[in-house]
């Protein structure tokens, strides 16, 4: 295993083994079967290209009305627990005894991407988020604190995870692009990425 630093974002490569993976598949498929993925729009009214669904005591929202934590799914239900092999992970490279309120979950398919964007719905930056991705690879994006500038990628693969953290926190990241059929991990294909937000 490698752990990589950029731009104050530390890169643990290959820190899940193929069988953990395979675990942790399965953890998000009960979670998707209880709450399951939806498609959600901006509010600017775009449909976003990834589905996404949460898991614990909130979960992440973005609709006509903003970006927001809620404690429901659009549903109406409550989200299911953060899984246990989710949690094993943030507590192995976090060390922290504070444990996350949110795990979103976003699947990315062939076409699907993010832009770039600060993780700030969050009551306090001093906690870290913690990115777990399983599946295809995913051309990760990382800028500064402002929009605009010089960036750096790098490929994520499948049991990579990412620990943003420290002056880092706030800094810009997104996802460019999936190389699809990279991995066999997913049988249809495609990304899951998780991520561990402490939310109040």
């Amino acid at each position: 295993m490698t752990i990589l630093d950029l731009r104050g974002f530390e890169i643990h490569k290959n820190h899940l083994s193929t069988t953990s993976q395979g675990k942790l598949l399965n953890a998000v498929r009960a979670v998707v079967k209880v709450a399951p993925f939806f498609r959600p729009v901006t509010p600017r009214g775009q449909k976003m290209s990834v589905r996404m669904t949460s898991a614990g005591k909130y979960g992440w929202l973005t609709d006509e009305k903003g970006y927001r934590y809620v404690d429901r799914h659009p549903d109406g239900s409550a989200w299911p627990a953060i899984p246990d092999e989710a949690l094993a992970i943030w507590d192995a490279l976090t060390g922290l005894e504070k444990r996350p309120e949110c795990c979103l979950i976003n699947y990315y398919g062939p076409e699907a991407k993010m832009g770039l964007h600060q993780d700030k719905d969050e009551a306090d930056f001093r906690w870290p988020v913690v990115s777990v991705s399983l599946g295809d690879e995913g051309l990760f994006r990382i800028g500064g604190q402002k929009r605009g500038g010089k960036t750096e990628s790098i490929w994520l693969q499948s049991g990579d995870v990412v620990v943003m953290g420290g002056e880092a926190r706030l800094n810009y990241h997104g996802i460019d692009r999936i190389r699809a059929g990279s991995s066999t991990l997913l049988p249809k294909g495609g990304r899951i990425n998780l991520t561990l937000r402490v939310v109040e």
